[in-house]
């Protein structure tokens, strides 16, 4: 039941005010964010009407619709008033957790108190953070190296995706690029804290990291998740303090293009690239992922039915990575029948999330027939 809460509802405006979302009250409802939500194609998730509920007080605080958005920034692309929706909603999560107002997924709660003791989503021990690349002799940071290599938590500490970052360091050791990694030293960006509403975790770890870059003269990371970049680039003090953060399909890129990267083997496969919300819509990096696809000998790139801005999110934004989601409301399923649609034999990626989403959504009937690879895996291999 929709009930008016005086007071959660006074500290939930003045959040929203705090995170720039006076652009609220432009809605003047015309639907175009609840038409552009990728959940159409599963299930209703009303937009439109939650953020009119906000408007008039009138919030449901106990509701599940406070948690479904994947902040994929849809919405946001389509509004004609510059509603920042995304803001909303992370104003209401974050009343719900500093407040109590409501309930918080079990998951997620475990993966907040997981990041608050452990300083990844995971829960593991921080020394183990760098096990991934032992086997490929990275070496640690120190200062004067090149560039530091960010491979986040989930390519840190998840087996089944730790393969993006060996690949990543392959790739630059091949290249004979400097480089090295934090281990211990770093934390999770703070993302998920952020986005799931626990604004004082997330700046938390937002001091360590950047004490950590700052302790290590640190000035040049390349990154493997487009959350981290997002993140690096507009909500940590980067700029200012003179550390500039690059994507690994950026930065490879680069190297393809002065002839560091070279090829010697063709992969003769028909791929589809799914463009990341957080690298493509949010950050507006679409041609350096494709342009390096589109490199390698012998690959033929395909495009399925929604990509660059209009590209379908994996379903794993917003926190929704660490939820559980039930088979048959699965984002991840709708865009592998896109690239199987177009006759892909593999789906390129280039975020962590992504790859853990897809391999855990998707039925082993649609693995046989779809093979997963991050963009830095083709690459190594074409080398």
């Amino acid at each position: 039941m929709v009930r008016q809460i005086a007071n959660p509802y006074k500290e939930a405006v003045d959040i929203v005010k705090e995170m720039g979302g006076e652009a609220l009250r432009l809605c003047y409802q015309c639907g175009l964010c609840t038409g552009a939500c990728p959940w159409n194609a599963l299930k209703s998730f009303p937009v439109r009407k939650l953020i009119h509920e906000v408007q008039l007080g009138l919030v449901d605080f106990e509701s599940e619709d406070m948690w479904t958005c994947v902040t994929c920034g849809n919405c946001v692309q389509q509004c004609p008033r510059g509603v920042e929706i995304i803001d909303v909603m992370r104003a209401m999560r974050r009343t719900i957790v500093g407040m109590g107002v409501g309930p918080v997924p079990d998951s997620l709660r475990v993966t907040m108190k997981n990041l608050a003791g452990t300083g990844n989503p995971w829960g593991e021990p921080p020394e183990k953070r760098a096990d991934w690349a032992q086997a490929l002799n990275v070496k640690p940071f120190s200062n004067g190296t090149q560039l530091l290599y960010f491979p986040c938590c989930t390519t840190a500490y998840d087996s089944s995706v730790s393969r993006i970052g060996k690949a990543t360091a392959t790739i630059l050791q091949k290249a004979g690029i400097d480089f090295g990694i934090l281990g211990s030293k770093e934390t999770c960006c703070g993302e998920s804290a952020r986005k799931a509403g626990d604004e004082e975790l997330f700046q938390r770890l937002v001091q360590e990291n950047t004490a950590a870059f700052a302790e290590n003269g640190v000035k040049n990371i390349v990154v493997s998740s487009p959350h981290c970049y997002y993140t690096f680039k507009n909500e940590y003090p980067m700029a200012q303090n003179g550390v500039q953060v690059m994507h690994s399909t950026q930065f490879l890129a680069g190297l393809i293009r002065e002839g560091k990267i070279k090829f010697s083997k063709e992969i003769k496969k028909k791929v589809a690239y799914h463009d990341p919300c957080y690298l493509g819509r949010h950050s507006g990096v679409f041609d350096e992922p494709r342009e390096i696809l589109s490199s390698i000998p012998g690959l033929e790139l395909v495009e399925m039915a929604n990509h660059h801005e209009n590209s379908i999110c994996c379903g794993g934004g917003g926190g929704q990575v660490w939820m559980e989601t039930k088979p048959g409301e699965r984002l991840a399923e709708v865009r592998a029948e896109q690239a199987l649609d177009v006759g892909a034999e593999v789906l390129a990626l280039a975020c962590p999330y992504c790859m853990l989403m897809f391999e855990g959504c998707l039925t082993q009937d649609v693995l046989d027939r779809l093979e997963l690879r991050d963009i830095t895996e083709l690459v190594a291999e074409a080398m």
